[in-house]
Parts: C-alpha cells; sequence; structure tokens
C-alpha cells in the first residue's frame, strides 16, 4: 500500500511544556502503522515553541483521524495543525 509523508505544527499548551517528552509519547500512542519520522522544535513567539513533526502513514482511510486522535489525546498537546501531506517517493527499478 502506498505510503504518506505528512508535516503538522503540534502546539503545546504552555511554555512550561517539554517538547522532547511529548514527541516520545506521540511515538508511544501511534497506530495503524503511523510512525513519527522525525521532529523539530521550532520557536513560535514570546518563548513559545512548537513541534514541527513529519509522520509516515499509509494511503486509507481512517489514518488522517487515527494520527489525529492519537495525538490529541497526550496531555500537553494543545493544536494539531496539518501543514501538507504528500505521497512518499517509490524507489524505480
Amino acid at each position: 500500500m502506498p505510503r504518506l509523508t505528512l508535516r503538522a505544527k503540534i502546539l503545546p499548551t504552555g511554555t512550561e511544556i517539554d517538547l522532547d517528552n511529548i514527541a516520545k509519547k506521540i511515538s508511544t500512542v501511534l497506530k495503524d502503522g503511523i510512525v513519527l519520522s522525525r521532529y523539530t522544535k521550532e520557536p513560535l513567539a514570546f518563548g513559545l515553541y512548537f513541534i514541527n513533526a513529519e509522520f509516515s502513514l499509509e494511503d486509507k482511510e481512517g489514518q488522517m483521524d487515527s494520527l489525529e486522535n492519537s495525538v490529541r489525546s497526550i496531555d500537553g498537546v494543545g493544536e494539531f495543525e496539518v501543514l501538507g501531506i504528500s505521497r512518499a517517493s517509490v524507489d524505480a527499478k
């Protein structure tokens, strides 16, 4: 099944939230073959940072809802915004 690459902005509920801890929790709660490929911490404003995350998921129904529900279920996550989605590249032989 084809895979998609999804980039998302994940905002914490406050400046005191440990974003590395949030990223670790995200990796443990994901299901249905969804993987947190990588993430960076980016500044937003006034000492607030967000997680710029890249996920790999299958191109099938229900994956987006599963990803969003899993991330939003984590204590400390305030917002989840999809920045972009594309089909993952495939090596041609």
